[in-house]
């Protein structure tokens, strides 16, 4: 982030909804809206231009949704942006295809202007999970049609990184799982990243759908 100021794009086939999402980010500290588009494609081509830090993604949208946009930008950029999706309905399949695509998290489109600007700080961040309760809902809904067959990666996880990895799904931060464990921060990082690497995760939001999806955490 340039001198600690998120740099935003904006993919939304609405001008109207694209117009009222930057009114709201352009005002706050901190953040800055540098690109638009209306297409799933355009918002491929500006993101590679612009590389922002974090990407407000509409799910349906027309040439390619934003789905199969949030693939091809984290499959074929360096360090990519975070990428949130913008959602209508937050049960809804294509939200979780695009959480399995990559994506850190989904907002609502009805979601307080608080929220949405809370939403962007976190993901930039990178050190929690965005609306961990409602990932989890998600995760135990459509995670439980995956195969039932665990995968490798779960034998290899010491008990301890069991432990992080029901945590990560809880939605704790690495100061909040350091506290739980009584280890230091760094140490609770180490531990987040030895996760991430055994589950083959992107990111938080990924190790949690990989973890209802192997059947480590089970619904209820």
């Amino acid at each position: 982030m340039s001198s600690g100021t998120v740099r935003i794009v904006l993919a939304d086939d609405e001008r109207m909804v694209r117009t009222a999402l930057r009114v709201i980010l352009d005002a706050e500290t901190g953040l800055e809206v540098v690109g638009e588009a209306a297409t799933g494609a355009e918002a491929v081509s500006v993101v590679r231009e612009l590389r922002p830090d974090v990407v407000l993604m509409d799910v349906r949208m027309p040439e390619i949704d934003g789905i199969r946009a949030t693939e091809q930008i984290l499959g074929t950029m360096k360090d990519p942006p975070r990428i949130v999706v913008v959602t209508t309905f937050e049960n809804d399949s294509y939200v979780y295809d695009a959480l399995r695509a990559g994506a850190a998290g989904f907002l609502l489109k009805r979601a307080a202007a608080e929220d949405l600007v809370q939403a962007v700080r976190l993901v930039a961040r990178s050190d929690s999970l965005l609306f961990p309760a409602a990932v989890r809902t998600l995760a135990a809904e459509h995670g439980r049609r995956q195969a039932v067959t665990a995968p490798p990666w779960v034998a290899r996880l010491t008990e301890r990184e069991a432990e992080v990895l029901r945590l990560l799904a809880v939605g704790l931060t690495n100061t909040e799982i350091a506290g739980r464990l009584t280890v230091g921060v760094a140490t609770a990082k180490t531990h987040v990243a030895a996760v991430l690497a055994k589950t083959g995760a992107r990111d938080r939001t990924q190790a949690v759908i990989a973890a209802y999806e192997s059947g480590f955490i089970t619904p209820g």
